[in-house]
């Protein structure tokens, strides 16, 4: 019997090979509990092939019901979609657009939130308009001010990540929504820095759409993810992409003798609109096992003690000559701690940090400090302070 998930305990990954891992912003380990739980899936297949059918179906009910829970929403406002990208895909396809609707978009983006607005635009005749994403860390009145000139204007979606991936800001969700809703615009949101370490209430936020892969914070694996559509536009969207279980009553020719086979059924109402065809049933068994420990460890509680983690590690890189990036107050912080280091580049610093037993990653310039639940202060911040001293010794100039 595998023990109980403890915050700051990494006995669940007895596998994970680093000193410190803090990598989870890019991917995270698989934990224990969702081997097993995959194992688990692949045993019913092997002993039963299509007889497992049933009770993965039955399980991803209750992946959609415990996303459902962490976020908020109903569990018909939830659809599970393989990654973010295809999520916000989804909602940019099957928007109803008139020519001519503008979107807001933020420079500094994950392409994943920005690239199905641009293709959307350009397929729908729709025109963008852009704000410095970073302008919220740097000068938060400005920011909104920005965007209330955008507003002014005439806007249909506004389209943020929760969290932006280099500098771990996290985004004035509410204060956005408020703006759009102003307008009639849809707040559309890229959930994936946020969701699993960072509480999530889209009804208090005010979000319409918000989707996430489940490879990092959710800490299940690639290509299970989720996409939350709220009830109201979710009635609104046209299917430009959908397939076989976007319609009403998709399985009951399989299931219920003959006759009931038609191509000419109506499409769903809801959240599974988008999901039009065979999701992955290895995937989503990850998922909930990853979801269990999550929900039964509290995100509150993750996200207070990942930012405990993160005050002493910022304190440490501070004084070694690396410039944080991480929010101003409390507010605008995620669990990502970016950071300009004083000499060489971020990928070189993050390959010889990689070499000393700590992973982080380097988006575009920035490294990237990202712990989880799993992560001890006391335990690795000596290593990782080690790993830093010792790399900037035995460097060159840069």
């Amino acid at each position: 019997m595998l023990p109980a998930p403890r915050l700051g305990d990494r006995t669940l990954f007895p596998a994970l090979a680093a000193r410190a891992y803090l990598a989870h912003a890019a991917l995270s380990p698989p934990s224990a509990p969702l081997r097993a739980s995959v194992d688990a899936h692949l045993d019913a297949l092997a002993t039963h092939g299509a007889g497992a059918f049933g009770g993965a179906v039955a399980q991803r009910e209750r992946v959609r019901t415990k996303l459902a829970s962490m976020i908020n929403a109903s569990v018909r406002e939830i659809a599970l979609v393989p990654n973010t990208s295809l999520g916000v895909t989804h909602v940019a396809m099957a928007f109803p657009w008139k020519p001519g609707d503008r979107v807001l978009l933020f420079k500094g983006e994950f392409p994943a939130n920005v690239t199905p607005w641009q293709r959307a635009a350009a397929l729908f005749g729709l025109d963008i308009a852009w704000v410095d994403a970073d302008l919220a860390r740097t000068d938060p009145e400005r920011f909104l001010a920005a965007v209330d000139a955008v507003c002014a204007g005439g806007v249909r979606v506004v389209a943020v990540s929760a969290v932006q991936f280099q500098t771990g800001l996290r985004m004035p969700l509410r204060e956005l929504s408020e703006r759009a809703h102003r307008v009639g615009a849809a707040l559309c949101v890229d959930g994936i820095q946020g969701l699993g370490a960072v509480p999530v209430d889209v009804e208090r936020d005010g979000v319409d759409a918000y989707a996430a892969g489940g490879h990092k914070w959710l800490m299940g694996v690639e290509g299970a993810g989720m996409l939350y559509l709220r009830a109201d536009l979710a009635r609104t969207l046209r299917p430009h992409l959908a397939g076989w279980l976007s319609h009403d009553d998709a399985f009951g020719f399989l299931l219920r003798g003959p006759g009931l086979l038609s191509h000419d059924k109506g499409f769903r109402d809801d959240a599974g609109l988008v999901e039009g065809g065979t999701p992955s049933a290895a995937g989503y068994a990850a998922l909930e096992a990853s979801l269990d420990v999550l929900l039964g460890l509290g995100v509150a509680n993750v996200y207070a003690h990942v930012n405990a983690y993160l005050d002493g590690l910022e304190a440490a890189l501070v004084e070694r000559g690396f410039r944080s990036l991480r929010g101003a107050n409390a507010g605008q912080r995620s669990c990502i701690l970016g950071t300009i280091p004083p000499t060489h580049d971020a990928p070189w610093w993050s390959k010889e940090l990689a070499d000393r037993g700590v992973m982080t990653s380097c988006p575009d310039g920035v490294l990237r400090f990202a712990p989880h639940w799993p992560n001890d202060l006391a335990r690795e911040l000596p290593a990782v302070c080690d790993a830093v001293d010792s790399a900037r010794e035995e460097s060159p100039s840069p």
